[in-house]
């Protein structure tokens, strides 16, 4: 075997080996890129708090920035928060224990980014940041410019800071009370606020002659307490900061501040943010949403892979202005004195705003009804019109029909006046003839006088009648006694009946008939029935030659019933006897009956006619009674 046939083994040996590792790199390779993958994209968030998580204002912050931060990051967050529990007490104790809490946590797995929340976090994160976090990009968030150690920055940290202007926020306080004397300013004892005790006095010398300031720092809250619910007039609390009061008590959240607005006797004014909206009436603050804007834009940008030293930003001020309308409303503070540019929230809406939509329904209801209303008054309205104007031609009508009916009655009234006016003719003669005598007999003439008298009376209520019958009038109703009006009427056709030879009976209800009605029409519908009653006995070759009135009482109505002894109606004209323009008589124009009719509806009251089963027609009127 020849050297040159052993030499290609170990060239394809080779060969062999690199393909199958390659293939196992390939088999291998994405699941583990995927895991490395996901490993670089988690990212870790360490969140420092200066007195605990539920401390304002930095609690409001805090959760601000988590919120937003979670809300913005394209990667998935692990955020982890430790609070300094140091910070709030009045002598605070050694770090070193807290130190090595945190150095042990993260040993080995530091966060990608640390948060300090307030000066206390600041100050703690700067001190121990070479032992704990030397290289991890460090955010100093919502402190205050003057509170940050510039010397001890380095290039991996941002300050986010903000800048307290005390005369901005007293400044304001004056404005919208000009008679402030008296401001009460309440800052705990904490460390911190020690500090910014020294800080609010040094930044307000120049009001000193303004304003008498009065200083609560050295008071327990229950003491401080006591003394805001007796403020003098003329004077203001300001908020400062309770953490910790004098006497060591720890405060959480807004509890003080709450505990202080409720028993206090004067406004309560602050320039932190977090504590707005229920308990201070406002002003110029620090915006919770700026600053928290701000950081999650520094934290994302560091994320990002950004070199914290290229970003620099200057310390944020008050934001414009803003007012609890409410607490206006209860100091009595006039919106005329807000700065311009203001903005007032909590405004309770008025009656209008809250219940607008259900006004708007009732509006339109209402206009709705008052049209429906006007509209029904309106028609009213032409309705009456509508009856006058019937009532001024019914009135009409019936006049010229009672024209009509005395034609036919003037046999009867010639007669009626004739006989008295004849014996007073004759008793006149006899008394001249007496007087004439020598010694005329006074007695006798007395009684002549009488007769005269007598008959003059008699003449004087003919014509009365006549004319009442023949006025013209408008319809007229008032109360009447119905026997009395139908005897009137009869009074008048009388002598009519009797020139006919026909006898006219009366026969009226014993009880008194009370009715409302006008007594001329109704006695002129009483005329048109009886001289139809006897036109129809005249007409006829009738033994027995009578007309009866008579009236009853039926329930609650009263009837009027004319009867006479002639031929009757025809059946097939009983429904049409009341039509206008029908009549049996050859001169007759067919509308005594349909006044009759319309006078009697007019009434309320009903008309009728039948033929009665001895003979003769009956036409009965029904008018309702008086109760």
């Amino acid at each position: 075997m020849s050297s040159d046939s052993v030499r290609p083994w170990p060239a394809a040996a080779l060969l062999l080996c690199v393909s199958l590792f390659a293939a196992m790199c390939l088999s291998l390779g994405p699941a583990g890129a995927v895991e490395r993958s996901l490993r670089g994209e988690l990212k870790r968030v360490l969140v420092l708090h200066s007195f605990g998580r539920e401390f304002r204002p930095w609690s409001e912050y805090a959760r601000a920035i988590k919120a937003e931060l979670e809300r913005q990051s394209p990667w998935p967050l692990d955020i982890q928060e430790h609070a300094l529990l140091t910070a709030r007490f009045n002598n605070p104790g050694p770090e070193a224990p807290f130190v090595e809490y945190l150095q042990s946590l993260y040993q080995g797995a530091l966060p990608d980014i640390v948060l300090s929340i307030g000066a206390p976090a600041a100050r703690f994160a700067q001190r121990y940041r070479a032992k704990l976090f030397p290289d991890t990009p460090l955010v100093l968030a919502a402190v205050e410019s003057r509170l940050v150690n510039r010397a001890d920055l380095t290039d991996n940290d941002v300050v986010v800071a903000i800048r307290n202007d005390f005369m901005a926020a007293f400044d304001n306080i004056l404005q919208l009370l000009p008679d402030t004397r008296k401001v009460a300013i309440v800052i705990g004892a904490s460390p911190l606020e020690r500090y910014w005790v020294e800080e609010v006095k040094r930044d307000l010398k120049p009001l000193g002659e303004r304003l008498e300031l009065v200083w609560y720092s050295d008071l327990s809250f229950e003491e401080i307490l006591k003394r805001a619910a007796k403020l003098p007039p003329h004077t203001v609390l300001f908020w400062g900061l309770m953490s910790v009061d004098a006497a060591g008590i720890v405060h959480e959240s807004d509890m003080a501040l709450r505990s202080l607005r409720a028993v206090a006797n004067a406004p309560i004014f602050s320039y932190q943010d977090p504590f707005f909206g229920g308990s201070t009436v406002g002003g110029p603050m620090h915006s919770v949403a700026q600053t928290s804007a701000r950081t999650v834009s520094v934290a994302i940008r560091i994320l990002g892979g950004e070199k914290p030293a290229s970003i620099n930003y200057e310390p944020l001020g008050f934001s414009p202005p803003r007012y609890d309308w409410r607490e206006l409303q209860r100091w009595g503070i006039s919106e005329s004195r807000l700065p311009t540019g203001s903005e007032i929230l909590f405004r309770e809406p008025n009656i209008w705003e809250r219940f607008r939509w259900q006004m708007l329904m009732i509006t339109a209801v209402f206009l709705v009804q008052a049209g429906l209303i006007t509209g029904l008054l309106h028609e009213r309205h032409r309705r009456r019109l509508a009856e006058v104007e019937s009532r001024q031609r019914l009135a009409e009508l019936a006049h010229v029909n009672r024209y009509s009916a005395v034609g036919e009655l003037t046999t009867s009234i010639a007669h009626e006046l004739n006989q008295p006016l004849g014996s007073i003719l004759t008793n006149t003669e006899t008394a001249e003839l007496m007087l004439r005598g020598a010694s005329p007999d006074m007695d006798e003439i007395r009684h002549i006088l009488a007769d005269i008298r007598r008959d003059d009376q008699r003449a004087s209520e003919v014509i009365r009648r006549l004319r009442s019958v023949l006025k013209k009038t408008p319809f007229e109703v008032r109360d009447i006694e119905l026997n009395d009006t139908v005897r009137e009427a009869i009074g008048l056709v009388r002598a009519l009946a009797d020139g006919r030879r026909i006898a006219l009976a009366y026969m009226p209800v014993s009880a008194d008939l009370h009715v409302r009605g006008d007594p001329v029409q109704l006695q002129q519908v009483v005329l048109n029935l009886i001289i139809n009653a006897m036109d129809a006995v005249s007409d006829g070759d009738m033994k027995k030659r009578e007309v009866s009135v008579s009236t009853v009482r039926a329930g609650h109505q009263a009837e009027i019933q004319i009867a006479d002894t002639g031929p009757g109606i025809a059946s097939a004209d009983l429904g049409s006897v009341f039509n206008p323009f029908f009549t049996t008589k050859p001169e007759g124009m067919g509308m005594g009956l349909a006044i009759a009719r319309t006078i009697v509806e007019a009434h309320h009251g009903t008309i009728a006619a039948e033929n009665q089963p001895w003979g003769g027609a009956l036409f009965t009127i029904r008018l309702p009674l008086i109760d």
